[in-house]
């Protein structure tokens, strides 16, 4: 599938910055494939000990100009619930509406207390282990170690030609949004990092993102 709202004024991508992404990407999923694995097996014998239902959730995503493609998360809710929940939450978020009024700015832009999610989901995704199988959509090329997470394709069918910009690049595991804003930022402010990043095609920042990102999942700030 391609969304033709993409088909604008786009961010170039510098090819040998492009090339290199591609060999760290590589690499580094590769040294950290043992890990993934071990953490893996034991989240996947903690979701099904929890709950009925699979231990991998498939979803899809648009990734870079368009091109939509299918995700792979560690499964965090309860199977058969309403998608239009979240759909309702999205829309809220783009409009710039708070989705947590109970004082914490932290927190200020994440449903919390979801019903749907279960006890080990809760851990996996404050923690972002939920994230792990996508190591696979990097491995694929589908995805990259740092970039703009992968919109839901009910999301960019609201976005702006402003917005799009943000489809230019290939998404991510990580990126600026998940270190430095994540629940605590508008959904404005978010695109706005998002193309900032894009513009900047350093690899060093992505290393320096991808160190970041570690503490981020290991204390779970913003998650929820």
């Amino acid at each position: 599938m391609l969304v033709q709202s993409t088909s604008i004024e786009s961010i170039p991508i510098n090819t040998n910055y492009s090339k290199a992404k591609r060999i760290l990407d590589v690499t580094f999923t590769i040294l950290i494939a043992p890990f993934v694995l071990f953490v893996g097996g034991i989240v996947a014998i903690c979701i099904k000990l929890n709950s009925p239902g699979p231990i991998f959730y498939r979803q899809k995503r648009i990734g870079q100009d368009g091109i939509e493609f299918e995700m792979l998360k560690f499964r965090s809710m309860y199977i058969n619930n309403d998608s239009n929940v979240h759909r309702e939450k999205i829309i809220k978020y783009m409009n710039g509406e708070k989705l947590n009024e109970d004082g914490n700015d932290a927190m200020a832009y994440k449903h919390l207390h979801d019903p749907r999610i279960t006890s080990v989901g809760r851990f996996i995704r404050k923690t972002s282990i939920d994230e792990l199988p996508q190591f696979w959509n990097v491995l694929c090329g589908q995805m990259s170690l740092v970039g703009p997470r992968p919109p839901l394709p009910y999301e960019v069918e609201c976005y702006s030609p402003h917005d799009c910009l943000r489809l230019t690049g290939k998404p991510g595991l990580t990126g600026p949004w998940q270190v430095y804003g994540r629940s605590r930022v508008t959904f404005h402010n978010m695109v706005n990092m998002d193309i900032t990043y894009l513009k900047e095609q350093s690899l060093w920042y992505d290393l320096k993102l991808v160190m970041l990102t570690i503490p981020v999942m290991i204390f779970g700030r913003g998650g929820a």
